[in-house]
């Protein structure tokens, strides 16, 4: 498993990378830096939100590679001066991170509800909703039907209303994703109840509905018999009514943790704080403070290092179990009453801190211009799902623990937590795949 994504000597073709290379791509991360902090206070002033939040996104960005790069080679730096900035330049990166991760969080979540619900649209969410996924049925949403013309009393045959056991409407969804009614009443009305907003809904007239395709009995001249539901009927049924009520529940608390989370940032560009590490990162740009014997030591070892320590901590991970594609054994800690962080979760976030400080070692190596390699690529984007999907369960069990809330919203939280594991579990497995391909750069 132990398996090297570069031959670091390679970067020393003619001649060894020492300090010099670190002190240039520290001062140019540093400018960075300075440029997008210039740029998020020119957004800011004229209201541009889209530059501002491009601006945070290169602050967080240049903010990280410094820190990372004061970790990896700290042995050749004043260790006063790193040791002081680093905690620093973290604080200032996570705190920048926190709103845009509520807001992708949010619309994860909403998504994932809309395609387990089969509803057309999400509170929070545009009318355009997303096809479902490989295996996943699409459930129909009652609230989308328009409402009918009742017939008079002796003609053809009266509406009839079809209800679950526990009231809610059961549909399913036709040939073509369509829903339909459960019971066929000739050109009648049918309606139904979803989400405690009562709708009714109708087909098109003369449109035959097959009760083979809906497992329900069809209408004819006479008493009607109503066929009982089928069990997932009733399961999709109480998804579709909870859906709504937990996606609005997810909107307002992730909402609210967004906008503090906005309000903390700008607290914290606007603090002493923040300025001192500006002022810090002001004076990294034009002097880098080395060691003595910096500017004639090779950096290879110390890149060698970092890569070494991801490549343990892999090899600490249960890839065997991960090289399943749906691994139901991650599911068990989430469905307990414990609020603590998944276990598992933690050393896959250890890796993937882990593989950014090599990639930015590689920069280091590369003077900023580091051959993209597909393998570390490949597996960077399976660990930010992997931890995009963690986060999201989190926040759904933590919604469904809302003191008396509706069992069917709760019920929806569970399946949609569920789900976020088996995205856990998916990305584990994109991991394992992408770490044990051959290293392929596309230099």
């Amino acid at each position: 498993m132990a398996q090297r994504h570069h031959d670091l000597t390679d970067s020393a073709a003619g001649a060894p990378v020492t300090g010099d290379a670190l002190a240039g791509y520290l001062r140019a991360r540093a400018t960075e830096f300075l440029r997008a902090l210039r740029l998020q206070r020119e957004g800011g002033s004229h209201g541009g939100t889209d530059e501002a939040a491009e601006a945070a996104r290169a602050l967080r960005r240049s903010a990280r590679r410094i820190s990372g790069s004061l970790h990896t080679f700290r042995a050749l730096l004043d260790a006063d001066w790193s040791e002081e900035i680093r905690p620093e330049l973290a604080w200032l990166s996570g705190t920048l991170a926190l709103e845009h991760a509520y807001e992708a969080r949010l619309e994860r979540l909403l998504l994932a509800l809309q395609r387990l619900s089969g509803a057309t649209a999400v509170p929070g969410q545009g009318a355009g909703g997303g096809a479902p996924l490989h295996g996943t049925a699409a459930l129909p949403d009652p609230a989308e039907a328009s409402t009918a013309p009742r017939t008079a009393r002796g003609t053809a045959h009266p509406p009839a209303t079809a209800r679950t056991a526990g009231g809610p409407a059961a549909a399913s969804p036709t040939a073509g994703g369509a829903p339909v009614t459960s019971r066929a009443a000739g050109n009648g009305a049918v309606t139904s109840r979803a989400a405690g907003n009562t709708s009714a809904a109708s087909r098109t007239a003369g449109a035959p509905v097959d009760s083979r395709a809906t497992g329900t009995a069809t209408a004819s001249p006479g008493p009607v018999a109503t066929a009982p539901a089928p069990g997932p009927l009733v399961e999709r049924g109480n998804l579709t009514v909870g859906a709504a009520k937990a996606g609005a529940l997810l909107d307002r608390q992730l909402t609210l943790a967004r906008t503090r989370a906005h309000s903390t940032a700008l607290q914290a560009l606007g603090s002493s704080r923040f300025h001192a590490v500006a002022d810090k990162v002001a004076v990294l740009a034009s002097e880098v403070p080395l060691t003595p014997d910096a500017p004639g030591t090779d950096l290879v070892p110390l890149a060698t290092a970092a890569e070494e320590r991801l490549t343990d901590a892999v090899a600490a991970l249960p890839l065997v179990t991960a090289g399943h594609p749906y691994n139901a054994e991650a599911l068990v800690h989430g469905l307990s009453p414990d609020t603590a962080p998944h276990p598992q979760d933690a050393p896959w976030h250890q890796v993937r801190l882990l593989l950014r400080l090599h990639r930015y070692a590689l920069e280091v190596l590369h003077d900023g211009d580091c051959p993209p390699d597909v393998r570390l690529i490949a597996a960077g984007e399976a660990l930010d799902r992997h931890r995009d999907a963690s986060e999201a369960a989190a926040a759904a069990a933590q919604a469904a623990r809302t003191p008396r809330i509706a069992p069917a919203t709760a019920y929806a939280l569970g399946v949609l937590h569920a789900d976020q594991r088996h995205e856990v579990e998916a990305a584990r497995y994109a991991f394992q795949r992408a770490w044990q391909r051959p290293a392929v750069s596309t230099a």
